[in-house]
């Protein structure tokens, strides 16, 4: 009789299929306690409610509800008027007449310290997308009503230091015999790069308007700026910095992206955009002045709900 030979199926066979199945068993189990408890962590985080969105930077948006943003970083916005001496006879305060000399102190002055002149355009392109500035102190330098001084005098000073403004216009502003920016003038800084935002159609206080007249004002200023010069118009400045709720509310549903105020103070992404702080440069401000100005502000990022302007 020929001996016997353990066959694979046999007793040890089996013990090592028993074996590895006992092995799989364990390791699954083990699997499953750790997933067990990742889930009482989340719930334990979350209240049971599943993940939360990241808490980030809220802005507004046409409708006037808080939507999150990218966050992004905080900017000094500057406002300026005249630049350039004041006439023996003019029916404005000095205040805001800034010489030519004295805004390209000031302006060099700023080159120094580390700024850096952006659009609201570009900062708002921050603050939604992360869109790089170039630059860790960004700074908007803006300018009211449409005068000519601002063409012939501030664009040259900016370009020079390879910077861009932003020009608030009022579509029926100052004639060019009164010293508004001609035709010519408002192509030529939008060629240059300047932003071209809208200050509504005519002088009006938009406070004291009825909803249809409001609606023309700021509308109608988009519109027809846009229709002029083929450029966006994203931004409204409300005239004399003079606003209330009534008024925000027509330039969210005019479609702007936000507004600026005379409130003195630093825009931010997490304030409301349709009430951003900007500082106004008056007459006589050193360029240290006007260093010391930008910083003091700084605290200031929301302006209040209504304001009776400057």
């Amino acid at each position: 009789m020929e001996p016997r030979h353990p066959h694979p199926g046999g007793r040890g066979g089996r013990d090592r299929q028993l074996q590895a199945k006992r092995t799989r068993f364990a390791a699954a189990a083990s699997l499953i306690v750790v997933a067990a408890v990742a889930l009482v962590i989340v719930l334990s985080t979350t209240g049971g409610a599943g993940p939360r969105p990241t808490e980030v930077g809220t802005r507004s948006n046409a409708a006037g509800t808080s939507t999150t943003g990218s966050g992004g970083v905080p900017a000094p916005i500057l406002a300026y008027h005249v630049i350039n001496q004041p006439p023996a006879q003019s029916a404005l305060p000095p205040s805001l007449y800034v010489p030519a000399d004295q805004f390209t102190a000031q302006m060099q002055a700023l080159k120094a310290a580390g700024w850096h002149a952006v659009t609201l355009d570009q900062l708002e392109a921050n603050w939604t997308r992360g869109a790089p500035l170039g630059t860790t102190k960004p700074i908007v330098i803006s300018f009211d009503s449409g005068y000519a001084s601002q063409y012939t005098n501030a664009l040259p000073v900016l370009r020079q230091l390879g910077w861009v403004g932003v020009e608030n216009l009022q579509v029926n502003g100052l004639p060019e015999s009164e010293g508004g920016l001609s035709d010519a003038q408002v192509r030529g800084v939008v060629g240059a790069g300047w932003e071209l935002d809208a200050a509504g159609v005519s002088q009006s206080d938009l406070t004291v308007l009825d909803p249809a007249q409001l609606s023309g004002e700021v509308l109608g200023a988009r519109q027809t700026l846009h229709s002029r010069y083929s450029v966006p118009v994203n931004w409204f400045s409300y005239p004399s910095g003079r606003y209330n709720p009534a008024v925000v509310a027509a330039v969210r549903a005019a479609g702007y992206v936000g507004a600026t105020t005379s409130t003195a103070g630093w825009a931010s992404p997490q304030a409301d955009r349709f009430r951003l702080p900007r500082l106004e440069v008056v007459g006589g401000t050193s360029p240290s002045q006007l260093l010391s100005q930008i910083m003091a502000a700084r605290q200031t990022t929301t302006a209040p709900t209504s304001s009776a302007g400057t």
